[in-house]
């Protein structure tokens, strides 16, 4: 994997970047993650906020999330494609979709959270680990 990857929204008015590589990542099924993918899951990749610039206007979207922290959905206000959220809990990191992607590949799943809320035809890779809501070790995700 490279250590830097880029992406943006769905009209290119949206551009980012990164300058180091993602080792975490992985799939939600939280209902703001559902709802805000129009699919039945998000897949995010977790880096340092430092690490990671954006061009173009955004406008963001606050709301708490199931754990009770305020989470800031980021998209673009012309195409309407999601492009990354925050945390009010971990400022320090952005959680970037992986369907921004340029390069799809950059993104490589750890885990499944918030699985009991899968709906039926959202099939996951059953050899990831598979959580039924947020793991206690992890950090708060940006859904």
């Amino acid at each position: 994997m490279s250590d830097k990857f880029s992406g943006g929204c769905l009209c290119g008015a949206v551009r980012y970047q990164s300058n180091m590589a993602s080792d975490r990542g992985g799939h939600c099924h939280c209902t703001d993650c559902r709802k805000s993918s129009g699919s039945g899951h998000s897949s995010h990749l977790m880096l340092p906020a430092a690490a990671f610039s954006v061009t173009g206007k955004l406008t963001g979207y606050e709301k708490p999330a199931d754990s009770g922290n305020m989470v800031t959905r980021y998209f673009c206000p012309a195409c309407g494609a999601p492009v990354y959220s925050t945390n009010a809990a971990i400022p320090d990191l952005v959680f970037v979709r992986a369907s921004s992607l340029d390069d799809p590949e950059v993104f490589t799943a750890g885990m499944i959270v918030y699985a009991s809320r899968a709906p039926s035809w959202d099939v996951m890779d059953t050899a990831l680990p598979a959580f039924p809501e947020m793991p206690p070790n992890a950090p708060a995700k940006g859904r």
